[in-house]
């Protein structure tokens, strides 16, 4: 369960920049609401096909609306984040002549939150090796406040991701809540999630709205 800490913040400036690139060629009806910043695109016929399929494999995907409790649950969601990322991974490959495109940008914003996320987890289980104790079975077990930590850090990622699948649903042309794909983490972008950029960034480009705060 969340404690409503951040115990991490997702690195993003490098996507946003690229957004501002996108925006500069792909000006079209579809608005597009990603943090500090709002960009309108004309995604492509392949793009919105490709966006279906996304919104269709992830919306139930469990670990994206579970609650955890104990390491065994931990391990279950750690998988399934793989297994995410590597389905992520193929529709890239599958975008590769898209690679400038607003889609290809919202894959590699959530391939990159789940990368970063487990790059913190790694680091959680580094640090509290000193705590682990050993059940009957040899297992570790997580210090109790890095699980802590394990279970705020996912809340974050969870919150990204649907954010990102509600962009997503926008591109496909589903009708879904744009802020947000999974119920429970809709709203507006949680800016204190994601690290401040090093350049200002305008609050909107091309011919999209203020972004959403």
């Amino acid at each position: 369960m969340q404690s409503g800490g951040i115990p991490f913040q997702f690195e993003m400036s490098e996507a946003l920049a690229k957004a501002r690139r996108i925006a500069r060629k792909h000006i079209g009806n579809v608005t597009l609401n990603l943090p500090f910043i709002s960009i309108t695109v004309n995604p492509d016929d392949r793009e919105k096909l490709i966006a279906r399929e996304i919104v269709i494999r992830l919306r139930d995907r469990r670990v994206l609306s579970a609650w955890e409790c104990c390491d065994d649950c931990i391990e279950r969601a750690l998988k399934s984040l793989q297994e995410i990322r590597q389905f992520l991974v193929e529709k890239e490959v599958e975008l590769s002549t898209f690679h400038d495109g607003p889609l290809f940008l919202l894959i590699d914003m959530m391939a990159a939150g789940v990368r970063q996320f487990l790059t913190y987890e790694q680091q959680l289980s580094s640090r509290g090796a000193q705590y682990e104790e050993r059940s009957a079975k040899n297992r570790q077990r997580r210090f109790a406040n890095a699980q802590q930590n394990y279970f705020d850090g996912l809340e974050t990622l969870r919150n990204h991701l649907s954010h990102c699948l509600g962009q997503i649903a926008a591109i496909a042309d589903i009708e879904a809540p744009a802020n947000g794909l999974i119920e429970k983490y809709r709203g507006d972008w949680n800016l204190s999630f994601y690290k401040p950029l090093a350049l200002p960034m305008p609050e909107s480009v091309g011919n999209g709205p203020k972004a959403v705060k």
